[in-house]
């Protein structure tokens, strides 16, 4: 086996009423909430995915199914707390990740230092080894509509020896 692993995640969430989202952690307010089984996160919950991809465990949905009622309105600092566990317990260290906000709204400028300050705190990586970047969709789609948000991640495992 490979000592190093390439995870990627996707996430995706229809707005609904709210005055905020949850971003890497972090409360953003914002004109809509997200509809969503826990706090919607749409940043970690890909980063979740990439970590379980990259280690070989499925994806978010298998280990915490919006059918049980003990993740409902769980934080997703939680659920990415609980997926690293796993993905240490296979003996894989996180050396970086990447994530990229796909969004018409809410902007990520005033709000992406503490991001990754939250992200990097979460994972006890350096933050400069978390990346966050942003992007809209030029008004194209649902998200251009601005009837949602998404996000993807990469990330880098590497196998402890």
């Amino acid at each position: 086996m490979s000592r190093l692993r390439i995870g990627f995640g996707v996430d995706v969430h229809a707005f609904t009423e709210g005055d905020a989202v949850y971003l890497g952690g972090v409360r953003v307010p914002h004109t809509h909430g997200v509809l969503a089984h826990s706090d919607g996160d749409v940043l970690l919950h890909a980063l979740c995915d990439a970590l379980f991809g990259a280690a070989g465990l499925g994806d978010i949905g298998q280990h915490f199914p919006d059918s049980d009622s003990r993740y409902k309105g769980i934080a997703s600092l939680e659920l990415l707390a609980l997926t690293l566990s796993r993905v240490r317990e296979q003996g894989f260290d996180l050396v970086n990740i990447d994530l990229t906000l796909l969004a018409e709204a809410p902007r990520l400028g005033l709000f992406r230092d503490a991001i990754r300050e939250c992200i990097a705190q979460a994972v006890n990586l350096p933050v400069p080894c978390v990346n966050i970047k942003a992007t809209t969709t030029e008004k194209l789609g649902f998200l251009g509509r601005g009837e949602g948000i998404a996000a993807h991640a990469a990330v880098l495992l590497e196998l402890r020896v």
